[in-house]
């Protein structure tokens, strides 16, 4: 077989991620290439760090990309702050939780979980519980937006629980970062990992993490070696670390990098607490056409994340069915459930570029075309103008 170039259709992102990439950003990435070593491209660097820090909320010098994905952000917070014997509370609403479980056991750790069923809060009390039972317990890690279930746990809260105990904290904020508020400093985080390719629009491939005093201190101080090389900070800040002289440590994704930074500088043009208004506003348009067409929510609404949204399928529904209707015949990608949700709810991203007004209508549109002609159970012909009644309020 002889291949072709490869171009790809053009779809709406509208499921838990990749979410729509701004054009500004796919521009950037087609810029030339440079030397990952060149002082050109050492001083792009210094600018990420910066708009990192911004977009995380902090002050934290150890702020910076991981030249992969966010399951390898996950995994540079663990290798380098667990070590071979640590107990650590694992806590878990969904499928991301788990692989928190993973990490720890895979340093050579014992996880102590701590359970809540998918959909819900992490909830404090059975948090403080098992640190109380765990005193020599000496990291608690949990996901602040859990992806697979569109529910959002109170960081501030679990983070001061910690710390009464004298834990440390690990917190996933792969879904939180620009799209819904996060203060690294303000709630006295001590290490977080996200990604690109939800909120902040940007294409997949890049985990940006942040580390605070506490855990560069225990970073500095391990009794055993980082077991990655690759995600062992001590090495890995001497390429991103600060000044114009730089260690090689790997060959940095340049172009991927160039294509962050663009997302970070329309991030900052926008204002972060412009962008989680955009997210929250959306959001409440599209809970308004889901709604009315009588679609239910998983998650309560005081914990459920404005760009992640989590809705039950109609009785007699094939949901695999409608996704791919809707993939075929309107070029729109919705998610399917994960785990326990599997086969029970659809996942509707508004995630960063994809986060607007038009997105929020065709979706809504098609949704209701392909269930209306599946004669499923719903209202049909008003979720939209439920959804422009909303926007039209603005």
């Amino acid at each position: 077989m002889t291949a072709k170039s490869f171009h790809p259709p053009v779809r709406t992102l509208m499921g838990p991620g990749p979410s729509d990439v701004s054009p500004r950003v796919l521009e950037a990435m087609s810029r030339p290439t440079l030397g990952h070593l060149d002082p050109v491209f050492v001083s792009m660097m210094d600018e990420v760090k910066g708009m990192l820090q911004y977009a995380f909320q902090t002050k934290n010098e150890l702020t910076m990309p991981v030249s992969a994905p966010g399951s390898a952000g996950m995994e540079t917070c663990f290798v380098n702050l667990v070590e071979p014997g640590d107990k650590v509370i694992v806590c878990q609403n969904g499928v991301f939780g788990g692989r928190m479980k993973e990490n720890v056991e895979r340093c050579g750790a014992t996880p102590i979980m701590v359970l809540d069923d998918w959909g819900k809060p992490v909830d404090p009390n059975k948090l403080e519980d098992a640190l109380k039972t765990h005193p020599d317990a000496k990291l608690v890690a949990f996901v602040h937006a859990e992806t697979s279930t569109g529910a959002q746990s109170d960081a501030q809260a679990l983070v001061k629980l910690a710390h009464d105990h004298d834990c440390l904290t690990i917190v996933d904020a792969v879904t939180s970062l620009g799209g819904t508020p996060l203060k690294m400093d303000e709630w006295d985080i001590d290490a977080i990992y996200s990604g690109t390719q939800k909120c902040l629009s940007c294409v997949p491939g890049i985990s940006p993490v942040s580390f605070g005093a506490r855990a560069v201190e225990r970073i500095k101080n391990r009794q055993t070696k980082v077991q990655s090389w690759f995600m062992d900070m001590n090495l890995v800040m001497g390429y991103w670390g600060g000044g114009t002289k730089r260690a090689y440590h790997h060959t940095a994704p340049v172009n991927t990098l160039y294509a962050l930074h663009e997302s970070l500088v329309i991030l900052q043009e926008e204002g972060l607490e412009n962008a989680w208004a955009r997210h929250a506003h959306n959001h409440e348009a599209l809970k308004a056409g889901i709604e009315a067409m009588g679609l239910r929510f998983v998650v309560e609404e005081a914990y459920r994340l404005p760009q992640l949204n989590s809705v039950t399928i109609p009785e007699g529904v094939d949901e695999a069915a409608v996704r791919s209707e809707l993939l075929n015949s309107y070029s729109l990608e919705i998610g399917a459930g994960l785990g326990a949700l599997a086969g029970k709810i659809w996942r509707l991203g508004l995630m960063g570029f994809a986060s607007n007004e038009k997105n929020v209508l065709n979706c809504l549109g098609a949704l209701d075309a392909v269930l209306s002609g599946m004669n499923a159970p719903i209202n049909s012909s008003v979720a939209v103008p439920a959804a422009k009644a909303v926007f039209n309020a603005k």
